[in-house]
């Protein structure tokens, strides 16, 4: 049995009288992935955010290894450092060139000597097919590109966990499949994730488990199969004929 990795415990979060989260659970183990489905305002963006402590819960508990991170005297900024997180807008510096946005995370804040955190970073922007992009400026780089170095910035921290927040929201159709094959690649590699995506058939091929969140809570969870082939609950059906109607599955 593989270790846990992630254990919420009862979260809730609001934002003044909006309740956004309302009773979460959820525990993923290692090397797993899970994957976050649901309506646009259903929580899966606020509870990334949760476990990466950039909100604070209101009630509950996260622990990341058996330790909870939600404790008054925790060091946020070293939970962090093990928890990777990449958002749908890109967030790259662009004063900096790709190698610099890389090794910025691994120089600063782990104290990575420059020569090493260019050579592993160089190494990362290869795999992933951007090794000629190093010394471009973000705005030379499509989309894709670039959220693919956003990629590569998280993963250069070495994180035990990698948060994906809807990734491919604000690329042109064309570039969603090169940074899913990133993702494919990280999965395939055995990186821990908790993925929230709209892209359901990418969902239903890389998850080890889907939950579907409705109205701040998890309604339903199981294997991808299960919850895209017969869901128990009818609000899942029913999201799922809307996606299905919309041809984005």
């Amino acid at each position: 049995m593989t270790a846990e990795v992630v254990r919420i415990e009862g979260l809730h979060k609001s934002f003044g009288s909006l309740e956004v989260l309302r009773g979460i659970d959820l525990a993923v183990r290692e090397h797993e992935v899970v994957c976050l489905i649901g309506a646009s305002g259903s929580g899966k963006s606020t509870l990334l955010r949760c476990i990466n402590l950039l909100e604070p819960i209101d009630a509950g508990r996260v622990l990341i290894a058996g330790a909870d991170i939600t404790l008054p005297d925790v060091n946020e900024n070293k939970v962090r450092r093990g928890i990777g997180i990449v958002f749908q807008a890109f967030n790259l510096f662009p004063h900096m060139s790709v190698l610099a946005n890389v090794t910025l995370g691994p120089r600063r804040v782990l104290r990575v000597p420059q020569a090493e955190a260019d050579r592993r970073a160089t190494e990362l922007l290869g795999r992933f097919g951007l090794a000629d992009k190093r010394e471009e400026y973000p705005d030379r780089l499509s989309g894709g590109q670039q959220q693919r170095v956003a990629i590569v910035r998280a993963l250069a921290m070495n994180p035990e966990l990698l948060l994906l927040d809807e990734i491919t929201s604000a690329l042109d159709p064309e570039l969603v499949a090169e940074v899913l094959s990133v993702v494919r690649e990280l999965a395939a590699g055995g990186m821990t994730m908790i993925i929230a995506t709209h892209e359901m058939g990418f969902a239903r091929d890389i998850a080890n488990r889907v939950c579907f969140l409705d109205a701040g809570r998890i309604l339903e969870e199981g294997p991808p199969d299960q919850i895209f082939s017969a869901p128990a609950e009818a609000r899942t059906r029913q999201f799922l004929d809307r996606v299905i109607a919309a041809g984005r599955l």
